[in-house]
């Protein structure tokens, strides 16, 4: 990608009423309702929120990042699983911003010797990760390495 290319992303949001709103996106199949978060006044329950989006932003990229890393390094794996949490609390001026933001990201691989190298590019996805590096909020990443056990055949006789 070059200095000057740019790309746009496009989210369309329709009020639908109260604190919540439909999000959408011409070029997305799918769109969410997104409201303000049972923590505050008006807030509503089980829809998403900005929060929630915030902290799967940093999230996946976190994922698309470590995929990308991975295909290009011929790496090969058995499973990835992310668990994400982002904190809201109040900075220095006594105003909320979402100041944290911990990825918790299991990878499961079959050879023992590739563990070192593993969580090499597990972090080397946390560096290069566009939403991490475009924000200020802290981003802790904790990782875990498996060796998932190959299973042999077995032949009864």
């Amino acid at each position: 990608m070059s200095k000057q290319e740019e790309h746009n992303y496009r989210v369309d949001i329709e009020w639908k009423g109260g604190r919540v709103g439909n999000m959408s996106s011409p070029s997305l199949n799918e769109s969410i309702d997104v409201a303000t978060p049972p923590e505050f006044p008006g807030g509503v329950e089980g829809v998403w929120s900005p929060e929630h989006l915030f902290t799967a932003s940093v999230s996946s990229c976190f994922m698309t990042s470590f995929l990308a890393i991975a295909e290009y390094s011929k790496f090969e794996f058995d499973d990835l699983k992310i668990n994400s949490s982002g904190k809201m609390s109040r900075d220095e001026n006594n105003k909320y911003v979402m100041s944290e933001v911990t990825i918790k990201a299991s990878l499961s691989i079959q050879n023992q010797e590739k563990e070192s190298k593993a969580y090499r590019l597990l972090e080397k996805a946390e560096e290069i990760c566009l939403i991490t590096r475009s924000i200020k909020t802290k981003v802790k990443l904790v990782t875990e390495v498996s060796i998932k056990e190959s299973k042999t055949d077995q032949v009864s006789v």
